[in-house]
């Protein structure tokens, strides 16, 4: 392939997107002086968290389903007087702050797209929106996987309204309507509430039944008290904690929710408890799969039907990295990926966010950022760990699901327990002699030992 126009012979890497993945990666390059170039085609750092950024799936009422305490970049707290459980514009201050913190947006340009990274011997060749090509050792995609909406279709004419949940903003959208929820992600029951509180009639079709945990337990955010209790084994864990559940929320079938098929763990629970309280109150009503669309009403798979006049789809996403899809091997709508992060075939192509884990995301990167980090370093300081490593990338395939027999749809396939995963990331850091984060190890690399993030919404 010709290079022609492009910045020969470059040692940096180059960051694709800026939102929690992509600050994550730089400030891991920054730390060990690997120089680096970052792209983001919105005008500010935040990815989805940002309201204003074009596509993001977030809308006015979204919380982090982590709490604060589990939450955030490593070494970098969100402040104290935050709520357990953020919400968006408090998580983009948060977000933009850390940005801020370490100077990482000195080497961002922003409103800048990538539109094609290909290979070139050992180089990779990054094409930008203006036509301009720039040569990098090394690519780092963290755009992310919630860009590209997933509708799905079902027979029969709709006279209504049909849009996808990335569409939805503003919970007074469903002021005087009557609406269908169809999904029941985190995502979808946050905004069934929404709708359970403004809506004419709200409901909500749903496939198969859900594990439904309440925010708090005794007082304690869910995830902090999982963090901070006793580890039990799973054989044990899991009958201790659909005791507790039983106890705390009671049989929830009696409320239109089907009964899982599926084991606690198996698949990503309900963090949520305004939704039980919505069915309570007969705000919300749990139906079936829909089976035809009729007019003006929707007919589902146990033949009731309903009259709605907005059907609103909180049904997914596709994982796609349209700029370099072909260099990604893909399984059912996944990427194979060594640690859901290294391209087994094309060295120094990394997807840095590809993963959905039992915990929260962004220090989970941070562990990663710091893995691909001493990777990059080692090509240039340690060529023999560095094909260590390599030999690696290509054979090893570990289990990180931690004993859990997750679900088996597409999207589980991409799936981790979070506790096998760091435990993984710890025996490799420990055969090849690389660092574990450790408090105070980015410090030098701080711009404002002073300054800290205000906890009020901007």
């Amino acid at each position: 392939m010709s290079d022609s126009g492009a910045v020969a012979g470059s040692r940096k890497i180059c960051v694709i997107g800026a939102g929690p993945a992509g600050l994550s990666a730089a400030r891991a390059l920054r730390r060990l002086g690997i120089p680096y170039e970052q792209f983001e085609r919105h005008s500010d750092v935040g990815g989805i968290w940002d309201l204003n950024n074009p596509g993001t799936p977030m809308y006015e009422s979204a919380h982090f389903i982590s709490s604060r305490k589990t939450s955030g970049f490593f070494d970098y707290p969100m402040p104290e007087d935050y709520p357990d459980y953020p919400g968006n514009r408090q998580i983009l201050a948060y977000t933009r702050a850390f940005a801020a913190a370490y100077g990482l947006r000195d080497a961002i340009r922003f409103d800048c797209a990538v539109t094609d990274v290909a290979e070139d011997g050992d180089d990779w060749l990054v094409t930008l929106d203006d036509g301009s090509v720039r040569r990098y050792r090394a690519v780092i995609c963290a755009t992310g996987i919630t860009w590209s909406p997933r509708t799905p279709q079902h027979p029969g004419r709709f006279d209504g309204e049909i849009r996808h949940s990335s569409t939805f903003r503003s919970a007074l959208e469903f002021r005087g309507r009557r609406v269908l929820i169809v999904g029941l992600g985190n995502s979808g029951a946050d905004i069934a509430c929404d709708a359970a509180a403004n809506a004419d009639a709200a409901f909500v079709s749903i496939r198969r039944g859900y594990h439904v945990i309440p925010k708090h337990v005794f007082g304690i955010p869910s995830d902090e008290l999982a963090n901070t209790g006793p580890q039990l084994p799973l054989w044990l864990e899991r009958p201790v904690f659909q005791a507790l559940l039983r106890l705390l929320l009671g049989d929830l079938r009696k409320y239109g929710l089907p009964k899982p098929d599926h084991k606690l763990f198996e698949s990503h629970p309900l963090l949520n408890s305004q939704l039980v309280h919505h069915l309570q109150h007969g705000d919300v009503a749990i139906r079936p799969d829909i089976a035809a669309l009729e007019g003006s009403r929707v007919r589902f798979t146990d033949g009731t039907s309903e009259e709605v006049d907005l059907i609103l789809y909180a049904t997914g996403y596709d994982w796609e990295i349209p700029y370099a899809e072909k260099y990604f091997h893909w399984s059912e709508g996944r990427p194979d990926l060594y640690l859901s992060v290294f391209n087994r075939e094309h060295r120094n192509l990394f997807g840095l966010g590809y993963i959905e884990v039992n915990s929260s995301a962004y220090t989970l990167f941070d562990h990663i950022s710091n893995v691909v980090a001493q990777y990059l370093h080692d090509q240039d300081h340690n060529h023999s760990r560095a094909a260590d490593f390599d030999r690696l990338i290509a054979t090893d395939r570990p289990k990180l699901n931690g004993g859990i027999k997750f679900l088996a749809t597409a999207r589980h396939r991409s799936y981790v327990d979070a506790h096998a995963y760091h435990g993984y990331l710890a025996t490799l850091r420990k055969r090849l002699g690389w660092r574990n984060l450790t408090p105070g190890m980015f410090d030098p690399d701080r711009t404002d030992a002073a300054q800290r993030v205000s906890g009020t919404r901007p």
